[in-house]
């Protein structure tokens, strides 16, 4: 948090890992993430390197691994890795040196660490606390990777009222996020919630005829003012991705 700057200002610069290098390695398309990646580790002194997948020997059928040896060779110090397949950044972990650290930036539909933390960071920066807050997660959960590491964040840091909002067929298996409260009501699970974190349907985690149909869904699932009004009045609103509004949720008004 001693790095947030607000905006208009220089951002915090150090030289924590100056001499270092970072390689992003995406195989899913990404903006916020990679950027900010290569700027975080810029401002901390170190130099980056950003593959370009469709641009690299992994079009020639060089593995993940392979290509994290070889830029190893080259005294990459560590790597950022965001791939569609579950356990590629333990895998790329079990395989470096023991200096070369591995950070995930985003892991199939299992896990997005960083963005949790950025998620719990926004609402300490809002709330104040994490005790006693509601936290309502509207929409596509089961293939949200932001919804399972918002959970794992919020959750270990001591919010107790954790629900999830969703369709059935959008609703996670029955072991998963343990402890929160399911709805399949959108009124009724934004009543009295101090945070409403809606997400993206994610399309490219699907197959064509498990897609539900945009304008019903929007009518029945998106964020409208009425809707939003059952909330806590100082509730936020948080999304993953923009533009939020061609995503279901009512379009921004001041602050909130």
């Amino acid at each position: 948090q001693s790095f947030v700057r607000p905006l208009g200002a220089r951002p915090a610069m150090s030289r924590t890992l100056e001499g270092a290098t970072v390689a992003n390695l995406f195989t899913e398309p990404s903006t916020r993430t990679r950027v900010s990646f290569e700027l975080a580790a810029k401002r901390l002194g170190a130099q980056v390197v950003n593959l370009e997948v469709q641009l690299s020997s992994r079009v020639k059928g060089e593995s993940m691994l392979d290509t994290v040896y070889t830029l190893q060779a080259l005294h990459v110090d560590a790597f950022v890795i965001r791939d569609a397949e579950a356990g590629v950044p333990a895998l790329v972990a079990e395989h470096v040196a023991p200096h070369v650290s591995v950070l995930s930036g985003g892991e199939a539909d299992v896990s997005h660490p960083t963005q949790g933390l950025l998620d719990a960071l926004t609402v300490y920066q809002r709330k104040e606390r994490f005790e006693g807050l509601t936290v309502a997660i509207v929409g596509d959960i089961r293939h949200s990777r932001v919804a399972r590491s918002a959970w794992h964040a919020l959750a270990t840091l001591g919010v107790s009222d954790l629900r999830l909002i969703a369709p059935p067929p959008l609703m996670p298996d029955g072991g998963e996020f343990p402890g929160c409260a399911r709805h399949t009501q959108l009124a009724t699970g934004l009543k009295g919630a101090d945070v409403v974190m809606m997400l993206r349907i994610q399309k490219e985690r699907m197959g064509r005829g498990d897609l539900p149909d945009g304008e019903r869904y929007f009518a029945a699932w998106g964020l409208t003012r009425e809707r939003l009004a059952l909330a806590r009045p100082d509730a936020i609103v948080m999304h993953p991705q923009l533009p939020a509004a061609r995503c279901g949720c009512a379009p921004p008004r001041g602050r909130r």
